[in-house]
């Protein structure tokens, strides 16, 4: 009996241990990357959203607003990838840029940046979005874009930014979202709303299955003779390319015609083969054997 109780401890804890080690792979590995179904502040959040000045490549379609300021490496890389997946499936994907405000009293911002910002939320200029976002950020100095240091108007449009970014994180963070950038919303199928913190692309699979996207898509077709496509060279192969021409058969050099005046060359007399040359003969020994 005691035997038994001790087995029965003893798979007891190798029970829970194996419960415990499931529960973190799945939290590690799958549940983290999940999205938040947003429950509370809905009509808040939604107003900000309406009331954000946000660029779009347009479309017309779903809206998915994408919240992230100027260099931040995950933002590029999800407009990179996945934006072209939901724009296939009729998602409008609708970028809104802050300055980010300063840190311990150190700027995470530059003066370009602060006046991008407040000229594309005064603008909505899709066409200077793609060239600030084309540009390295070291290089970019907003040259002609009035500036927002110093300037009463743009300077409260970079701050009225930073006040709509601070607001939707508190919103969200009832929702039990940790605000990181990209924070991307959106609603599902059913209309839910939904946020995700998607720094890491293992929750971008989540955003293409409540929008239907396609995982990946393939090249556009290149129709004969685009200028884009690939181009055929002569013996490639290819069906655009041009046979090499059959060349007639090279004839052989004829003798050059006798100068008038001029000496008949010598005719070449034939090789005389040499005469075969008569073997030494044996010479006779002097030497006399006694015996």
């Amino acid at each position: 009996m005691r035997r038994f109780f001790v087995w029965s401890a003893l798979a007891a804890l190798i029970g829970l241990i194996l419960a415990g080690v499931a529960y973190w792979a799945y939290w590690t590995y799958y549940a983290r990357f999940q999205p938040v179904t947003v429950t509370r502040n809905q009509a808040e959040i939604q107003r900000l959203l309406d009331e954000a000045s946000w660029v779009s490549a347009g479309g017309g379609g779903e809206p998915l607003y994408i919240i992230a300021y100027r260099d931040s490496a995950a933002l590029q890389r999800y407009e990179r990838e996945e934006v072209p997946k939901l724009r296939a499936a009729g998602v409008e994907a609708r970028i809104i840029l802050f300055a980010r405000p300063e840190r311990e009293g150190l700027a995470q911002s530059t003066a370009a940046e602060r006046a991008t910002v407040a000229e594309l939320w005064l603008t909505r200029d899709w066409t200077l979005y793609q060239r600030w976002t084309a540009t390295p950020v070291r290089n970019w100095t907003a040259a002609g874009i009035p500036a927002a240091d110093g300037n009463l108007a743009r300077g409260a449009v970079v701050e009225a930014g930073r006040t709509f970014v601070t607001r939707l994180t508190e919103d969200l963070g009832q929702a039990g979202l940790q605000a990181r950038y990209p924070l991307i919303i959106w609603r599902d199928r059913e209309g839910f709303m939904k946020a995700c913190a998607c720094t890491d692309s293992r929750s971008w699979a989540f955003i293409r299955d409540d929008l239907d996207a396609p995982d990946r898509i393939d090249p556009p077709a290149v129709a004969p003779g685009d200028p884009q496509g690939p181009q055929a060279f002569p013996g490639d192969g290819s069906p655009e390319s041009l046979p090499y021409p059959t060349l007639p058969p090279i004839p052989p050099a004829e003798a050059a015609a006798p100068v008038p005046g001029a000496a008949p060359a010598p005719a070449a007399r034939p090789a005389t083969p040499p005469a075969p040359r008569k073997a030494p003969e044996a010479k006779k020994s002097d030497d006399t054997t006694f015996f």
